[in-house]
């Protein structure tokens, strides 16, 4: 199966560099809403069969564009939501991002038992994504659009992944709307494609636009 994570179009919160987890969350800035509208032309030359978006309102306004150029009906998944903030909810300073990405980040190393501040734990994390994608590939859809958001797209990738690790992921951000390709199975694994555009390896550049901090780049401790 092929497989496209998108994350969601900008956000106020993403401006203000706010941890925005809980739902049914903001919804896009003007400059979002022009990024959900490009996306049917820059996924002009992919046949989607299935397409999929979480219950944060933001995913669901970024596919619609989407879901209009291809004749789909979006499938609202909780278990591809952002990873829950806990006790950090709608903090945007420094510190806070970092423990965030840090928990997220040890979730993809491996250390799963590890629980984000007063929200879940990578057992928990894992496992919801985990379940949609397996839906997803069960259906026999040969190619499947997830929108979803930055942090959950960049941790289930460096943990499921097998050519992307934790510093791959964790160097390099996601902007809104940028895309995750991969290509295999639940059973089989999966390989990661093409990294916004770039296939795998090369470095490229930083996104311009502000996307928040569950895109940016980090170092984590892990």
């Amino acid at each position: 199966m092929r497989l496209l994570l998108i994350r969601h179009g900008q956000t106020p919160s993403n401006l203000k560099h706010l941890l925005d987890t809980a739902a049914p969350g903001p919804g896009l800035t003007p400059l979002g809403q022009d990024q959900a509208a490009a996306l049917p032309e820059a996924l002009a030359g992919e046949k989607i069969d299935a397409l999929y978006v979480s219950t944060l309102l933001r995913t669901q306004l970024t596919a619609a564009p989407l879901a209009a150029a291809k004749g789909l009906e979006p499938r609202v998944r909780d278990g591809i939501r952002e990873l829950i903030a806990g006790d950090l909810e709608m903090r945007g300073d420094h510190e806070a991002a970092t423990a965030y990405l840090d928990a997220a980040f040890a979730w993809s190393a491996g250390d799963t038992e590890r629980r984000m501040p007063g929200g879940e734990n990578g057992v928990e994390a894992l496992g919801r994504f985990d379940a949609v994608v397996a839906e997803a590939a069960a259906t026999g859809a040969e190619t499947v659009a997830m929108v979803s958001h930055g942090a959950v797209i960049r941790m289930w990738v460096a943990a499921r992944a097998v050519n992307v690790d934790v510093a791959y992921s964790a160097s390099h951000p996601l902007g809104n709307t940028g895309v995750v390709v991969l290509e295999g199975s639940p059973e089989e694994g999966w390989r990661a494609l093409l990294w916004e555009g770039r296939p795998l390896g090369p470095e490229g550049e930083a996104p311009e636009e502000d996307g928040g901090p569950a895109g940016e780049a980090t170092v984590p401790a892990v």
